[in-house]
């Protein structure tokens, strides 16, 4: 039985509220509050809230046990935008997004995650998906030709330090 949870005009960016949703996504319930409280994001705030409410909503609605949910899904969709104008110069004006976010967040008990994880195949495994995996030939390198230059440029080797004392002694 899953438990749904919404948080509907949350006035902060999506983009922002979606860094700390992705921290909690499949984690247990009990793994996923603790995250939350350590998570430096103001964002943290609000989905902490919606996740003891969705944890109330099984416990009191479906008589679930706390230790027994995990975090299904969660989404940051964007809501409303309030637009207002920024003055600027010239007599000109920018426009201001103050963007909105609808949460929904999903709890389930951990015997659907084993469920799901049984039936999911491996990219390689799935109908119609072979040209996508497959890695490209890579074509042999071709052997490097040799000029002249690079032979002439070639130094000679150097005289041990033996023979040339005794060359200058002599």
């Amino acid at each position: 039985m899953e438990v749904h949870a919404k948080l509907r005009n949350l006035h902060m960016s999506p983009r922002k509220v979606r860094l700390v949703i992705d921290a909690i996504r499949g984690l247990n319930v009990t793994e996923a509050e603790t995250r939350l409280q350590f998570i430096p994001k103001m964002a943290s705030g609000p989905v902490l809230k919606l996740l003891r409410s969705a944890i109330a909503n099984a416990e009191h609605n479906f008589q679930q046990n706390k230790e027994d949910l995990f975090v299904k899904t969660v989404t940051a969709d964007g809501g409303p935008t309030m637009k207002r104008w920024r003055a600027r110069a010239f007599g000109r004006a920018a426009p201001i997004r103050k963007r909105t976010t609808h949460i929904m967040l999903v709890l389930a008990p951990k015997s659907e995650r084993q469920k799901n994880t049984k039936n999911k195949l491996k990219p390689s495994e799935r109908p119609g998906k072979k040209n996508r995996i497959a890695k490209k030939p890579v074509a042999p390198k071709a052997p490097a030709k040799k000029t002249a230059t690079s032979v002439a440029a070639k130094p000679a080797p150097a005289e041990s330090a033996s023979e040339s004392s005794t060359n200058t002694i002599a």
